[in-house]
């Protein structure tokens, strides 16, 4: 199976942990950064390639073979030269993936006007947050047109902790789909034990909101 090439721009916190991740996944890494003391942030264990200059620099995006990339992430502490690697990585060299990181969510949206596929930290912040402080509370996060059901996620209450998934279900009208526990996705099962903190999300019958209300002893 073909390894994927990525190429990171930019060996910032976000830049080393990412390239790390993406080792771990079996990708081929290549980083650049116009501070060598920039990748004293990667561990012993990176076997990746390190490339010191300007990542604007068409001579060092061509010696970091991004001809020959599967994916490029520009991760810098600008957002102009995030968007303007991104631009030139999809439009000049035709890399099949762009990510570019854009701090300020006003330039976001613009340079996504622009086909270029972005992460805010800014925005991802404060809608995680946002999540955060509404758990406690049924949170509707999806209903279909037809509206006979929808997906609710909230944090699971004291009083079914260390309990199984088992006691949550009601067939036909009350199902637990997924749990997020410790930044972390699955799809559980009915012996699973529900955690202190876990936030579980449920596709529930409109007309079994009250019984999972009552489950959860919010009624």
């Amino acid at each position: 199976m073909k390894k994927m090439k990525d190429v990171i721009v930019g060996c910032s916190h976000m830049g080393a942990g990412l390239a790390m991740n993406l080792q771990a996944k079996g990708h081929e890494i290549t980083i650049i950064d116009r501070q060598e003391d920039a990748f004293k942030k990667l561990p012993s264990t990176f076997h990746g390639q390190t490339i010191v200059g300007f990542g604007i620099d068409k001579e060092v995006l061509e010696c970091a073979n991004i001809f020959m990339a599967d994916a490029v992430v520009t991760c810098t502490e600008s957002d102009e030269t995030n968007a303007l690697l991104a631009r030139i990585a999809k439009n000049e060299y035709l890399v099949p993936r762009v990510i570019a990181r854009i701090y300020n969510p006003r330039k976001a949206a613009i340079y996504q006007s622009f086909g270029i596929q972005t992460i805010s930290p800014i925005v991802w912040g404060i809608q995680r947050v946002s999540e955060l402080l509404s758990y406690n509370q049924l949170d509707s996060v999806w209903v279909p047109e037809n509206g006979n059901v929808e997906m609710i996620r909230i944090e699971t209450p004291t009083l079914l902790i260390g309990r199984p998934l088992s006691s949550l279900r009601s067939v036909g009208e009350i199902k637990v789909v997924t749990i997020a526990r410790n930044n972390k996705a699955f799809i559980p099962v009915s012996g699973t034990v529900l955690e202190a903190h876990d936030v579980l999300y449920i596709v529930v019958a409109t007309t079994a909101i009250s019984k999972l209300k009552a489950m959860f002893g919010l009624e």
